[in-house]
């Protein structure tokens, strides 16, 4: 068998060897030492006996267990107190009959309360890998040639949860790749809920959730056309509490919820760096992870740049696509995206508008490529096939590796391919640049394979990307290996586009 994976390796090495594909010495392994710290819910009885053992403690053991607990994690996070306050107040407000006594509580006791309902978890344990890679927003003092990057990546902690962290550094037009140092004092974004809604756009997503039509109309009676999340959560509370609703009905205001709550905000510290920003789970769409976002930076029509993402939200149950949207890092607008071309997982934007219109790639089926054109960012109708697998490698399933990147010769897209063994490889193809749903050509033998010391991680047997980088005349493209962790080829781009108008 190893005999026979030898030559395997030894016939596609020896087919892409015409393009120089160079194995950049960079590599991106999970740190367990990176930790954020949660809240922990210990459901309402256990949780209720464990405030009165803290309300029951004199002041002195209280002020020596709190100071131990500082001692020791004070170090490891950035305002720990303030988290712990947070984590008190939640706790509180979830056992509500206890709020009168707790009311003269000192503040050490609160702060004490707060850390028994707090726990760390390791964002990173398990896995770091499916990276993008984007020019940063500010690029001032670089010599030519030169450019500040980021590199998004899916992180993977305990039960299987996926977060989106960062990394930073400076690469040249030869894809040399000096990595920032990375913080060590993790940080959660704060959330902000109040996210105001329009009642005809809301309107229209309920239509597309197929909320019944009374229902939906009871619902939107009661809202202005500007309202917020907790004018909708009291509004459906008083249609469950005055009506008499089957259970097929109480799914529905249920969905009706899980639509809204899938909008937010998040905003991070100024004086954090962004290897120390994490985009982890806030949401019930998001609960068991957020998956393979895909950056881009966009070209609006006025010539301004603003940074989207494209990724998959997993409840445990369903999917659903979402877009990140900012300019800075710092700031995240959060939606969801609806309509039949933005089913299943794998869509990435394009750079900037085609025909007056956004473009995005995505694979609905979970089998063949698509394009779709819309005029909203987050309504996707009427896909259009652009690929199918045609080549053994890529018989099981093509599907793209981020958004595509223009050239001279047309939309480059890399693509990724699976074949036997379910192994992952790494394509490229060729998109008209006035009509992308045109193939103009794509290469016959994968662009990258699993070498033999990428063959075996949290997945084996997998390459795989969400976003590359032209850098003067180098693509930069980085790529997990066997969903464990993940490096940087550099490939030249002329070479790379002839090869495929070759095939």
């Amino acid at each position: 068998m190893d005999k026979l994976g030898n030559l395997i390796n030894i016939r596609f090495n020896s087919c892409i060897m015409r393009i120089r594909v160079n194995r950049m010495p960079n590599r991106f392994y999970p740190d367990s030492t990176r930790t954020i710290l949660r809240f922990m819910d210990y459901g309402h009885d256990r949780s209720k006996g464990i405030i009165r053992k803290v309300m029951e403690m004199d002041q002195s053991e209280t002020e020596a267990v709190l100071n131990d607990v500082l001692s020791k994690f004070a170090i490891r996070h950035r305002n720990i107190t303030k988290i712990l306050e947070k984590h008190y107040k939640r706790i509180v407000s979830e056992v509500s009959e206890l709020a009168n006594e707790l009311k003269k509580v000192p503040v050490n006791k609160k702060l004490l309360i707060g850390s028994y309902f707090t726990n760390e978890y390791s964002i990173e344990s398990a896995a770091f890998f499916n990276p993008s890679i984007i020019e940063a927003p500010e690029q001032y003092g670089l010599v030519e040639g030169r450019k500040k990057v980021i590199l998004s990546f899916r992180a993977i902690g305990e039960g299987h949860i996926s977060s989106i962290v960062f990394r930073s550094g400076v690469i040249d037009k030869n894809g040399t790749f000096e990595v920032a140092p990375y913080g060590d004092r993790i940080e959660e974004a704060s959330m902000v809920k109040q996210h105001k809604y329009n009642k005809e756009h809301f309107g229209q997503k309920l239509k597309a959730l197929h909320v019944s039509e009374n229902l939906g109309k009871l619902i939107l009676k009661e809202l202005s056309d500007g309202f917020i999340y907790s004018d909708l959560e009291h509004v459906v509370r008083r249609i469950t509490e005055e009506n008499q609703l089957t259970m097929e009905k109480k799914l529905e205001l249920e969905e009706v919820i899980w639509l809204a709550d899938s909008y937010h905000d998040i905003h991070f510290s100024l004086d954090t760096d962004i290897s120390e920003r994490v985009i982890f789970p806030v949401s019930e769409t998001e609960s068991n992870g957020i998956e393979d976002v895909r950056f881009v930076k966009f070209k609006s029509e006025n010539g301004h740049f603003i940074y989207y993402g494209t990724y998959t939200a997993y409840d445990g149950h369903s999917i659903l696509p979402k877009l990140i949207e900012t300019h800075d890092f710092y700031n995240f607008k959060i939606r969801p995206i609806h309509g039949n071309g933005a089913l299943n997982k794998n869509m990435a934007l394009f750079p900037r508008k085609v025909n007056g219109q956004y473009a995005m790639l995505s694979r609905i089926d979970g089998f063949n490529n698509y394009v779709s054109f819309s005029d909203n960012l987050t309504v996707w109708e009427n896909p259009v096939k652009i690929q199918e697998p045609h080549y053994p490698w890529e018989f099981a399933q093509i599907g793209n590796c981020g958004s595509p990147l223009e050239t001279d010769k047309g939309w480059l897209v890399i693509t990724h391919g699976v074949g036997p063994m379910r192994t992952y490889c790494l394509g490229a193809s060729l998109f008209d640049l006035n009509d992308p749903t045109k193939e103009l050509a794509r290469i016959k033998e994968p662009l990258l394979v699993p070498s033999q010391d990428e063959m075996e991680g949290y997945v084996p047997n997998v390459v795989y990307s969400c976003g590359s980088l032209i850098c003067e005349d180098t693509l930069i493209l980085p790529y997990g290996m066997s969903d464990y962790a993940s490096s940087i080829v550099t490939i030249p781009l002329e070479e790379l586009l002839d090869k495929i108008m070759e095939s």
